[in-house]
């Protein structure tokens, strides 16, 4: 019996959410171009069509804003809760925490009701947004921010984490960025939400378990460590010589490659044009400079062996420039990525099976037990 370690090249699963071409660099959203859908689209009518199948009616889109809206303010006892939480504790750690706690305020939460699933959704997607703001206020020492009924989801959760109102323009462009972090097949994290709902959990279990798997340092976080790396090289003053020096120790440089994709992340190729209109507003940071710079110099060393950026490479700089912190760029992949791991729950529990893979035992047989008093 062979091992397929870490499945990879396994199909676990038929899914209609999304589909990849790694080849031609495509990704679609239920048969729709992520381009189209940057273009035109916004990060909850996305969600609706990505959990839903369809894009939303005027009334059903209507109804699903209103009602996450209405989700966005915290009880009072989740708020207690994030006061007494050490303040160097990380966002990620929060989310993992907070999130099954949701579930006690929601009472159609029941996976084989699909009536249920909206409920938790849009639990999952008003809620999320505002207790990472409150964390990024409640560690700093200040008062969380209320979220405003006239904004909408993008500018919300800006104007809850810096208490300024957003720019119309760069609130629309943190949305599109939500779009584009919102579903990308199954991955590590998918999986695990899959692998959590099929044993019948709720979706905030199966969505608390996605989020530890996210944050793993081989799956979520690149964003981070790109953005360490940029500010690195400032103090850098050959990045010709820090790309050679690289590729001789065979260590990998961050933003740079990707499982599926062998040529450009279409992801990359939006989330470029969205900083250039960030700089148009906000000005072009050194960071930007040394990025277009080390872009250039990878590409023509490594564009043969089809290693291209990915979507970690700009988005760090962006999020940047928008008055995120650091720490805070992965639990804004996890905030979009809720309508994509809800979706794959709920596609999943329609035809669910309980995950049980096996094993291939290399131990030993027939050992005795030796007492304590006689174990060296």
């Amino acid at each position: 019996m062979e091992v397929y370690a870490g499945l990879a090249g396994i199909p676990v699963v038929k899914s209609s959410i999304s589909y990849i071409d790694g080849e031609k660099g495509i990704l679609e959203y239920r048969g729709i171009p992520i381009e189209e859908l940057a273009a035109n689209s916004n990060f909850l009518e996305t969600s609706y069509l990505l959990v839903f199948g369809n894009l939303p009616s005027v009334e059903e889109y209507n109804r699903f804003v209103k009602d996450i809206k209405y989700n966005l303010s915290l009880d009072e006892g989740i708020i207690r809760f994030l006061k007494d939480l050490p303040k160097n504790t990380h966002p990620m750690k929060v989310l993992q925490s907070i999130i099954p706690i949701l579930s006690s305020f929601d009472e159609n939460r029941d996976v084989l009701n699909e009536k249920h699933h909206y409920s938790s959704l849009v639990t999952l997607l008003g809620k999320v947004p505002t207790i990472l703001a409150s964390w990024k206020r409640i560690r700093e020492g200040k008062k969380p921010v209320n979220p405003d009924p006239e904004l909408d989801y993008a500018e919300n959760f800006l104007y809850m984490l810096t208490e300024k109102k957003p720019d119309k323009e760069v609130a629309e462009i943190f949305d599109k960025c939500l779009i584009l972090h919102a579903e990308h097949t199954i991955n590590a994290s998918t999986f695990t939400a899959i692998v959590v709902v099929s044993t019948l959990a709720d979706f905030y279990s199966a969505v608390s378990s996605a989020v530890g798997s996210l944050s793993g340092r081989l799956h979520g976080g690149a964003n981070e460590r790109v953005f360490h790396m940029l500010n690195e090289l400032k103090n850098n003053e050959n990045i010709h010589d820090y790309v050679e020096e690289k590729l001789r120790k065979k260590e990998r440089i961050m933003g740079f490659g990707h499982r599926v994709y062998k040529t450009y992340d279409p992801r990359a190729k939006i989330i470029k044009e969205l900083l250039n209109k960030v700089t148009k507003i906000k000005g072009k940071t050194a960071l930007i400079h040394i990025a277009e710079e080390l872009e250039k110099i990878v590409l023509e060393k490594l564009r043969k062996k089809k290693i291209y950026p990915n979507i970690d490479f700009y988005s760090g700089i962006l999020y940047h420039l928008l008055g995120i912190p650091i720490d805070f760029y992965t639990p804004v992949f996890a905030m979009a990525r809720i309508s994509g791991w809800v979706a794959h729950c709920k596609e999943y529990i329609k035809e669910n099976k309980l995950f049980r893979p096996t094993q291939i035992y290399d131990g030993g047989h027939n050992i005795k037990y030796l007492p304590l008093e006689k174990r060296k």
